[in-house]
């Protein structure tokens, strides 16, 4: 097992994402607009309390990896498998999707868009800002997209997967995905991402694609009553 992949989220926020994050030596979260995650120093003995100062109430948060009792003054609204993946194949060698575009703040609503109507997962309008995104357009419209976010000690995840439903099928995910790989590969970096448990079809793709099965960890949505 590896520690700081086990609490990426918390490496990310005391690391490469200090600049986007608030909190304490015990408790982290992005700022408002960038990512509803948190990160906790301890998952198996959160501080909510310092939490508490950097949450409004109903404000919806999402945390990797803490399994525990819910604590009074909060409250788990889902909760959910995760299976982190790792990369264990050699580098991609193709010129991956060449027209792709390399996404930035002027593309941030319609990456918001697209991610509302797929649901890839956790994203929000200033996501994009967190790392490399890259995105397919058709007639100026963004098509498909992915991108990495979480990133520490050579870690870098693969996030933000999703292709509109009416470009689905022709590979557009599969490419982006490799386009990612080959360049996190070529910096020193180690491939990972996150899948529900019970995607079986997202969590065969992926496999068939190269990653492996690294550990499962409960995931969970929640807020501040």
């Amino acid at each position: 097992m590896n520690k700081l992949l086990d609490n990426i989220v918390w490496h990310t926020l005391c690391g490469p994402h200090a600049k986007y994050a608030v909190g304490t030596n015990e408790v982290r979260r992005y700022m408002r607009g960038f990512s509803p995650f948190v990160g906790f120093a301890d998952l198996e003995h959160p501080n909510f309390p310092d939490l508490a100062l950097y949450v409004e109430p109903g404000e919806q948060l999402y945390c990797d990896g803490w399994a525990g009792a819910v604590p009074d003054g909060w409250g788990v609204e889902s909760e959910s498998i995760l299976c982190k993946m790792t990369w264990d194949a050699s580098m991609p060698t193709r010129n991956e999707l060449p027209e792709a575009v390399l996404l930035d703040s002027s593309h941030a609503s319609a990456a918001l868009a697209l991610a509302t109507l797929t649901q890839p997962g956790p994203f929000s309008l200033r996501t994009i800002e967190l790392g490399e995104y890259f995105g397919v357009f058709d007639t100026g419209r963004l098509v498909a997209m992915a991108g990495g976010r979480i990133c520490a000690g050579g870690f870098n995840e693969i996030s933000g997967v999703c292709t509109h439903p009416d470009y689905q099928g022709r590979g557009l995910a599969k490419s982006l995905i490799l386009k990612l790989i080959q360049r996190q590969m070529r910096r020193g970096e180690m491939p990972f991402l996150r899948v529900m448990r019970d995607s079986d079809e997202a969590h065969r793709f992926y496999r068939r694609l190269g990653f492996r099965d690294y550990r499962e960890s409960v995931a969970r949505v929640f807020s501040r009553c």
